[in-house]
């Protein structure tokens, strides 16, 4: 799967309140009461590359222990993204190079 195509489609609890965000630059929607995890995975298909390998990182755990969903914002704080909630105005980055460019890839 490319990572500019969503790894998740929300299915259920779609009448809440939007959210906007970004990632990368790029505008994107998410609903009141999302995680990061599920506001980034439904607009793009990774949270992150790997530091070590470049490999697309999606999360593991889900639940905070694992380290493996950590994301940064444009002002470089880092946060869980399986474990924090998305807030209006949010500036996430997903570590590609080009982010600026404003290409969800």
């Amino acid at each position: 799967m490319s990572s500019s195509q969503p790894l998740l489609r929300r299915v259920a609890e779609q009448d809440r309140e939007a959210v906007a965000f970004s990632i990368d630059g790029v505008a994107a929607s998410a609903l009141v009461g999302d995680t990061v995890l599920t506001a980034m995975l439904t607009q793009v298909g990774r949270l992150r590359r790997n530091e070590f390998s470049g490999e697309a990182r999606a999360g593991f755990c889900m639940m905070g222990a694992c380290q493996d969903c950590w994301v940064e914002t444009a002002d470089g704080a880092r946060l869980r993204a399986c474990s924090t909630f998305i807030e209006p105005g949010m500036a996430l980055t997903t570590g590609r190079s080009g982010a600026a460019d404003g290409a969800l890839a």
